[in-house]
């Protein structure tokens, strides 16, 4: 029975997700191909360097949903076949006949944070700079004009503007301090950052020296040197965090929070939301089980609203909580577990109230 219910939750779940990637792709292409047609994009190009890399970022969202639908159709054809009744008959208790839809869920939930901690990355980054280039208002830079960076402990940056396409930086102010005093600033016309050299090339800097009979200046015509500040230290954007692998995006965040940037609580709530985002295909598994096991009046209507309803609730619930997340407002594991935690505790009490 138990490899009876994990492969018709198998074949179930893999039909509903080619079906939803499916109604997702077709929807999508509706949408945007006046823009990709307009800005020259072809056929191949779309179909290969976009959908074939939004396919796994799609199995990651939608997965959830698949196993759900899943487990509401299987339980309750078990249900209205009087399946479940005559296992019960035998012994086999409810707490008994949802272990093998655990360990599904919980394969696939693995399987899900294995995607998305080191596969999926990689195809977004490269589907996002498709949409850049062909897709019309797809701009989500965090930062682009007046940046401030601290460099190290004693030294601080400042950019008036930043061009993320070609990683220059314009009219940047550059102020170094001792204890207490101002010792050195730098005014630098343009810095361009050379990835061959993984260097900063520093165009008509001027530096000022202070010391107590004054000041001296320098001028040079070019410096290559290193800072503490990367390109993506500067050219933040709001969907960072899903171009990058987990050990990445920890680095990310450590590397933002150390430079002085603003706005670290969104890529926080970002990547602790992709952490604990594959709980969710075992949270609604068991909300599932626990409303399709019991024959209801309605027929399979009743359990299938019943179960869309929670499961909406929960989705809307993760996006209530993420902008107080995002905002500071609460600590951003809180805020992406919390929505996890709550319906968990809703799935364990549907479950005790099953009728056994």
């Amino acid at each position: 029975m138990d490899r009876h219910i994990m492969l018709r939750m198998f074949i179930i779940t893999l039909f509903v997700l080619g079906v939803l990637i499916f109604i997702f792709v077709v929807i999508d292409f509706s949408e945007n191909s006046d823009d990709f047609t307009d800005q020259g994009a072809t056929l191949v190009q779309i179909m290969s360097q976009y959908y074939l890399n939004y396919i796994p970022e799609m199995i990651r969202l939608v997965s959830p949903v698949a196993v759900f639908i899943a487990c509401l159709i299987l339980t309750g054809q078990m249900a209205e076949r009087f399946e479940i009744v005559a296992l019960k008959a035998a012994g086999v208790s409810l707490y008994r006949l949802i272990l093998p839809y655990l360990i599904f869920s919980f394969i696939i939930a693995g399987l899900l944070s294995y995607l998305d901690g080191f596969v999926i990355p990689p195809a977004n980054a490269e589907r996002i700079e498709f949409e850049q280039r062909y897709l019309e208002n797809q701009g989500n830079q965090i930062d682009k004009t007046s940046i401030y960076r601290q460099e190290s402990p004693q030294t601080i940056v400042k950019i008036n503007y930043y061009d993320a396409n070609d990683s220059l930086a314009y009219n940047i102010d550059l102020y170094h301090f001792g204890k207490d005093t101002l010792l050195k600033t730098m005014e630098i016309r343009k810095m361009k950052w050379l990835n061959s050299d993984q260097k900063w090339k520093l165009i008509d800097p001027e530096i000022h020296h202070f010391g107590p009979q004054g000041y001296t200046t320098q001028k040079f015509e070019s410096i290559d040197t290193t800072l503490n500040i990367l390109p993506t230290d500067l050219a933040r954007s709001t969907s960072d965090i899903y171009q990058l692998t987990y050990p990445q995006a920890f680095n990310y965040v450590e590397s933002i929070s150390r430079s002085g940037a603003s706005g670290i609580s969104l890529p926080r709530i970002q990547l602790f939301g992709r952490i604990f985002y594959p709980i969710s295909v075992i949270i609604v598994t068991l909300i599932g089980f626990s409303i399709a096991s019991v024959r209801r009046r309605g027929g399979k209507g009743a359990y299938v609203a019943a179960g869309l309803s929670i499961s909406f609730l929960y989705l809307a619930f993760m996006k209530i909580i993420e902008p107080f997340g995002a905002s500071g407002e609460i600590n951003a594991v809180t805020a992406a577990a919390l929505p996890h935690s709550l319906f968990l505790a809703v799935g364990i009490v549907l479950l005790l109230k099953a009728k056994k």
